[in-house]
């Protein structure tokens, strides 16, 4: 006991009273958040299951959540729910990965030549303004009904927003640094390495959590499109064939599934913070 005394006293000295007193009131916001989002997610499933128990909502068009339960059951035992939500993972994590690296080497080109960008850009400002599931059926008649056609179509929803977004953060470092780069020496290889791309780090952090919620948003635009498989055919699928509950349970098993990937994000984000 005396030891672990001792301990709490040492990581206690050179933290004032104030700052105990603020990481407190931190963590006891951070709860009263968690435990109001709770109650909001419990009300809301309570307030579903009960209007379709009672006859409020339909049952066969709105499901519930006993029924979605139960179709996330059924499809469980054969293995097919698995089989869909991997294609769609597997979908999304392609088109997060080429999105990100192509859209760092065009930026990092882009920054690198003036003129190449000047003639550019306004190409990519176009492209970003297009609604690209207008561009989903040229896909399929260029590369026909498969897996790439979906991969290309989600690319083209977030790629040149990342352009665009990561050039303009390149062009607005401070000028100071570049010119100290150039003072001690060094040449346009040493500013992209040395200032460029470190102080642009957070920039492309939380642009990456924003490109895997677009990459998966392209993959379902695709599957509704080119799919004979995902969680964007089921929903598809489904309506046709009105069985509704795979509808709602695509929904919300994409709703997971976009949590997940932007917590997972956020906690690398938290390890590269510290």
């Amino acid at each position: 006991m005396v030891r672990k005394s001792k301990r709490v006293e040492c990581k206690n000295i050179g933290i004032s009273a104030a700052q105990q007193a603020y990481i407190r009131k931190h963590v006891l916001q951070l709860r009263w958040v968690r435990f109001y989002q709770t109650i909001i997610l419990i009300s809301f499933i309570a307030i579903w299951e009960t209007t379709a128990r009672l006859g409020i909502l339909n049952s066969f068009v709105f499901s519930s959540p006993y029924r979605v339960c139960k179709t996330i059951i059924e499809m469980s035992a054969n293995g097919q729910l698995f089989y869909h939500v991997g294609i769609t993972l597997l979908e999304t994590l392609v088109s997060f990965t080429l999105v990100n690296v192509l859209g760092l080497l065009i930026a990092i080109i882009l920054w690198w030549n003036d003129s190449v960008s000047k003639v550019f850009e306004p190409y990519l400002i176009v492209l970003n303004s297009l609604p690209k599931s207008a561009l989903a059926p040229v896909f399929i008649v260029w590369l026909g009904n498969n897996m790439e056609t979906i991969i290309v179509a989600a690319v083209s929803v977030a790629v040149f927003g990342t352009i665009i977004n990561l050039y303009s953060d390149f062009k607005s470092v401070e000028k100071d640094k570049i010119k100290l780069i150039y003072t001690l020496g060094g040449g346009k290889k040493e500013v992209l390495f040395k200032v460029i791309l470190p102080s642009n780090i957070p920039s492309i952090i939380s642009q990456m959590k924003v490109n895997i919620g677009l990459s998966l948003v392209g993959v379902i635009i695709g599957e509704f499109l080119a799919a004979k498989a995902g969680l964007g055919y089921l929903i598809i699928y489904g309506s046709q064939v009105f069985k509704l509950d795979w509808v709602v349970m695509s929904i919300v098993i994409l709703c997971v599934v976009a949590t997940g990937l932007y917590k997972l994000l956020a906690y690398f984000e938290k390890r590269f913070a510290k």
